[in-house]
Order: C-alpha cells, then structure tokens, then sequence
C-alpha cells in the first residue's frame, strides 16, 4: 500500500492576519504557522492505515522552506519521507497539477488531504486531482476502511451521510471524525530528523487565477440585545437600521 498525504501550512486559527505590499501579499511576521486541521486528520487516517497494512506513507507540500518544520512534523507523526515542491501555493489548479504530476511519477494507491486548506477554503483540489488523474475523487469523507484493493467510505452529504464502496486508486479529502489528531513522540521527533525531504521544482503550469488584493472581514458591529416582550420594537431595528426585513 503506497499512500500519499497532502498537507497545507496555514496560519495558526488563532493569529492576527494583516496585508502588505498594496494588500497583495500575506504578512507572514509574526504569524504562527500549522499544518492544515483538515490535513491532520487526513495524515492521522493515513498513518493507521499504514500500521494495520503495511507500505510507505510520503507527505507532500507544496511550498516555501519555511514550510518545513510543518512538513518535520508530519514526518514525527509517522509520515517515512516527504516531498516538498518548491513554490508559492496561491492557485488550487496549480497546486492541483503539482500533486498529480508527482502521484503519476509514483503509483500510488491512495491520495488523502483536507477537505479544504483553512486559508483560501476552495475546498476543490481533491476533485482537481482525481480529474488530472483520471480517478474518482471524494469528499468530505467522514470514515474511510480498506479491504484489499477497495475502500469503504462515508461522506458527508446535504441532509445526513452517504456509504460508498469503490476501488483504489482513489483521491479523498477528508474530515472529523476520520481520525484523532496525532501528536508527535519524543522518538518520533527525533527519527524525523533523518527522515528524506526531497525538495523538486515545479512543473510548468497555466496561471488560471491571480490574486488582485486581499481585504479583511468588516469588524464585527455592536450588538443590540432587545427584551423577548419588546417584540415590535425588534421588528422596527430589523426595519429601519439592519434593514434585513
């Protein structure tokens, strides 16, 4: 069983997030930087699966250098090698083509990641993928079994949950409760260090999109709490000043 995790490096969920250069770029400085929630448990169902069956399990990112200690962390959490090309992910259809271009130079049997990364949120390289390669593509998937050459999964849908069966190879993306987040060892931090990274550059692809600027969310409003007896005087605010009725 060859299984490939595909991990984002995000800011932290908590971190206070400003522009620079015209509002054209992130400002990485002082911005704590994780490995994707999502791809967590994409990676934690991958490392099960690679201890109940057997194989190699590679990581890929696609990335800067600072992305690596991420990419190390993965590697303690029980990843054996990772790959990093070297690239500013701002597209999902490169980043897409990144991925697929080194799923076909290895064969692998399984592509897990995030159902989306928690910064751009596309939530569409998954399907990307599985269209580049040729195979199906799912998400989000809630459980995942293998038995032999095929997959058990269950997926979230509008409305309540959806059980599939289909053979490998197959490209998923996944989330809760697929899996527990995994916390790195003491022993696997320090096997991590000498664990392969291969860093390789980009293959050449079509820019689809550009980002022109980035602007944050409005600040939040204040808030008006209304007495449950007061029930005309909340439909005249919802009226005259949020003016939603």
């Amino acid at each position: 069983m060859k299984i490939l995790v595909c991990i984002t490096n995000v800011p932290d969920t908590t971190a206070k997030i400003s522009f620079t250069d015209n509002d054209t770029k992130l400002n990485k400085n002082g911005v704590q930087f994780i490995i994707g929630p999502y791809d967590d448990y994409a990676l934690a169902r991958g490392v099960e699966l690679k201890e109940q069956l057997g194989g190699s399990l590679t990581v890929l990112h696609v990335g800067e250098a600072d992305a690596e200690p991420q990419i190390r962390k993965a590697l303690a959490i029980g990843a054996d090698d990772a790959i990093r090309v070297n690239a500013d992910p701002q597209d999902s259809y490169f980043v897409a083509a990144q991925i697929a271009h080194i799923a076909r130079q290895n064969g692998y049997d399984l592509i897990l990641m995030g159902r989306e990364s928690i910064d751009y949120n596309s939530g569409v390289v998954h399907g990307l993928v599985g269209e580049m390669l040729g195979i199906p593509s799912y998400s989000p998937v809630m459980k995942l079994d293998l038995d032999g050459g095929n997959a058990t999964i269950t997926r979230e849908i509008d409305g309540g949950k959806e059980v599939l069966k289909a053979p490998l190879p197959l490209v998923l993306g996944c989330q809760e409760p697929i899996a527990e987040w995994k916390i790195p060892n003491m022993r696997g931090i320090m096997t991590a260090r000498t664990k392969p990274l291969n860093v390789v550059e980009p293959v050449a692809v079509d820019d689809m999109t550009v980002p022109q600027t980035y602007k944050l969310p409005a600040p939040k409003g204040a808030c008006k709490m209304i007495p449950a007896s007061e029930a005309e005087t909340l439909i005249r605010l919802l009226q005259t000043e949020a003016k939603v009725l």
